[in-house]
């Protein structure tokens, strides 16, 4: 891959443009104790990014085949919209700084998130980001989640950019597979968790901040 082959960007939302991964990592457990039971610290780190089936198929591994997953999403969604509703949603540093850049150097950006569409574009609005994208991918939008590989193929159609034209920026294990198995050039910017040796074969780049992704271009 060269600088001159990157024709567009792909970002996901939660941990990488926003800094909001946090309130996810403390909702879970107190939402599943809210339904009587008990999450471990290593589950909620397990569940960044994981879409639909994944999602509902882990939960029935972990507590049963009768575990009401959309009940406890529910619940779990209103307890994070309830903190960022009090806190505001924190945005990572030089995320509004990177979209511009990129904009002005005519490089396509996108968004590629587990979040529902109509989630995803209130916190861009309110963020005042959502004018700096080309493409707003959402989970709802295709059949599987990540880290299938549908969310990514789907935005480099909308796109009308192959994959390997792209670079796709993501935090979360989950996130990178689903980047890596669509094809696109895949940049970890750690957030809770540092890649380990299996998920560091599949990077292009671990990056430390949003910022040096332009310094990728010059």
């Amino acid at each position: 891959m060269t600088k001159e082959n990157i024709k567009a960007v792909l970002f996901d939302l939660d941990g990488t443009l926003t800094d909001t991964e946090k309130f996810y990592q403390k909702a879970w457990p107190e939402t599943l104790a809210h339904f009587g039971y008990e999450m471990s610290e290593e589950k909620p780190l397990m569940l960044r990014s994981l879409g639909r089936p994944f999602a509902i198929e882990q939960f029935k591994e972990w507590y049963g085949p009768e575990f009401d997953y959309w009940a406890v999403r529910e619940y779990r969604k209103k307890m994070v919209e309830d903190i960022l509703r009090q806190q505001g949603i924190p945005l990572k540093p030089g995320a509004k700084e990177t979209l511009a850049w990129l904009r002005e150097h005519n490089i396509f950006i996108s968004l590629v998130t587990a979040n529902d569409k109509e989630r995803a574009e209130r916190y861009l609005k309110k963020l005042g980001l959502y004018d700096y994208f080309n493409a707003v991918v959402c989970a709802d939008m295709v059949e599987m989640g990540k880290p299938a590989p549908d969310i990514y193929a789907f935005a480099c159609k909308e796109l009308n950019i192959p994959p390997e034209n792209t670079i796709a920026v993501e935090d979360s294990p989950n996130g990178c597979m689903s980047a890596y198995r669509a094809g696109c050039n895949v940049i970890m910017i750690p957030d809770l968790t540092e890649p380990d040796e299996r998920l560091s074969k599949i990077l292009y780049k671990r990056l430390d901040c949003l910022q040096d992704i332009c310094r990728l271009f010059e």
